[in-house]
């Protein structure tokens, strides 16, 4: 079963100027160092004119891998910074690549690092950061004179139900969180006395938005 990690939804972008260099920024979610590599070069492509393209990233799971380049400032003055702004919102599956075109002045190390950190942070603060877990796509099938009872039942777990369809029977499909998926079936069964009809569909990574969990 995979663990839960925060991220985000969409990429996103911002800039700042310190002493006449700008320092644009843009977050994406990735899934794989290859898909990070990816945004990277066309990232490089499209600023071919910038004099740094740093970079960090996050992956989350098995992979727990993380990267980052300073890209010919000096050492630990971008790419870590900027890292650490990623470790610090315990963000994962994120890139940060902050693109600098010179200014003409100098900043010193620790105006490089204050200037990688606040890229990082004012695209943050545009991003939708959002809690990708685990889930188990339920659906029951039960009687008429249960329905009632199972929708209470629901409610008190703070269930999601993504459909109800209404035939013979009532069945409902259901995002649970897979870690709770079998004692929620268990105790389903049990309130119905067995009179329930369960299968489940698959599995996956989603989110909460909106009162209602969408998987992705």
């Amino acid at each position: 079963m995979e663990r839960a990690y925060k991220t985000i939804l969409g990429p996103v972008e911002a800039e700042v100027e310190v002493k006449k260099s700008r320092f644009l920024c843009l977050l994406a979610p990735v899934g794989t160092e290859e898909e990070a590599a990816a945004i990277l070069e066309e990232t490089r492509k499209r600023h071919h004119g910038a004099r740094h393209n740093c970079y960090a990233f996050r992956l989350a799971g098995g992979q727990g891998l993380e990267r980052y380049s300073d890209d010919g400032e000096p050492a630990q003055t971008a790419g870590l910074p900027m890292l650490d702004v990623l470790r610090g919102q315990g963000l994962e599956n994120v890139l940060a690549v902050v693109t600098r075109y010179f200014g003409g002045t100098l900043l010193g190390t620790g105006g490089l690092v204050r200037a990688y950190t606040d890229a990082v942070k004012e695209a943050l603060e545009s991003a939708k950061v959002c809690t990708r877990e685990w889930y188990a796509v339920l659906r029951l099938e039960v009687d008429y004179s249960l329905s009632g009872k199972m929708e209470y039942a629901f409610h008190q777990e703070g269930v999601h139900v993504e459909a109800t369809d209404y035939s013979d029977r009532v069945a409902y499909t259901l995002h649970v969180r897979a870690a709770r998926a079998e004692g929620f079936l268990s105790d389903m069964v049990q309130l119905t006395s067995g009179q329930l009809e369960a299968e489940r569909l698959k599995e996956g990574y989603g989110w909460e938005t909106e009162g209602k969990v969408v998987l992705a």
